[in-house]
């Protein structure tokens, strides 16, 4: 049980580090129409405490769009912001710790179910937090992640 909450630990860690990339993207996409323009890439890094300037912005804008459309889709941004995760393969990580906290084979995952697997696992991760993780990833409203929510979030990763 150890070795599995030290392995949940940091893949938690970089579950928490995409869902702020997430909210962030999805705070800045007015239109909501999954991308965003080089302006509201700069309010993004700034709201994630980066202070760059138009120039450092526009290079950033620049090397994340990959189609050269201009615009930056939420898979461009999460690639450009999670290269240096040393967790190896994003979509591989985050699809291992939806199984590994999907502990009834329900496929689906509620904050409350999240906050039972940390705390038998010895990870002190509050209810809150747990329910704000569930949050970030329900797309329909229903206060959980289904396995398909979550595949949706992964798949626009690679």
């Amino acid at each position: 049980m150890t070795q599995m909450g030290s392995f949940l630990s940091a893949e938690i860690e970089t579950l928490d580090h995409v869902l702020q990339l997430i909210e962030a993207f999805r705070a800045f996409d007015a239109d909501n129409d999954a991308r965003i323009t080089e302006a509201e890439l700069g309010g993004i890094m700034a709201s994630l405490g980066y202070k760059a300037s138009e120039q450092e912005v526009r290079a950033m804008m620049q090397n994340g769009d990959k189609n050269k459309d201009g615009l930056l889709s939420i898979s461009e941004f999460l690639e450009m912001n999670t290269e240096d995760l040393e967790s190896g393969n994003l979509s591989n990580v985050l699809s291992t710790t939806f199984e590994a906290l999907d502990e009834d084979g329900s496929e689906i995952l509620t904050g409350e179910e999240l906050h039972e697997v940390m705390g038998n696992l010895g990870l002190g991760l509050s209810l809150e937090k747990c329910q704000n993780i569930v949050t970030s990833l329900d797309m329909d409203g229903d206060g959980a992640v289904s396995l398909d929510e979550f595949r949706l979030i992964v798949d626009s990763l690679l």
